[in-house]
């Protein structure tokens, strides 16, 4: 059995991918991080190309550092600027590895250089589960034909 991709978890869950300009300010990442009900932003130029991720653990390391102040910072100065990425062809396991290794929640997707979806932990534990649960059942159905 082959592994699932990230096309295969976008078609499911869709592309759709919150972002936000650099020059944002902090302020404006934690209104749309609330909004959207997410735990990080892609920060992308106008052409979808990927500057940076702010997630919220930047906003609480800004926030213990500079107390109320850091708000009011753009957030091109507490965004991950070496962002690590994947493709369509990714694995789940593959991304797995990855977060794991890295320590973060969200991997943008890119083709082309640019930003075309957001996968995260959630996403692949959902899928993980469903594999494994689709595997268990093939098991039972082989035991209960034999």
């Amino acid at each position: 059995m082959r592994a699932m991709m990230v096309k295969h978890i976008l078609a499911e869950k869709g592309a759709d991918v919150f972002t936000l300009p650099e020059h944002s300010t902090c302020k404006e990442a934690v209104a749309a991080l609330a909004k959207y009900n997410i735990g990080a932003l892609v920060v992308a130029g106008p052409d979808m190309t990927i500057k940076g991720i702010l997630s919220e653990r930047d906003i609480v390391r800004a926030l213990g550092r500079s107390g109320g102040a850091a708000l009011d910072i753009a957030v091109s100065e507490l965004m991950t600027s070496k962002v690590r990425t994947c493709t369509e062809d990714s694995t789940v396991p593959e991304l797995m590895e990855l977060m794991t290794e890295g320590r973060f929640r969200h991997l943008p997707v890119e083709r082309d250089g640019k930003l075309i979806g957001v996968v995260s932990i959630g996403d692949i534990v959902k899928r993980r589960i469903e594999e494994i649960e689709r595997e268990a059942d093939d098991i039972r159905s082989y035991i209960a034909s034999a």
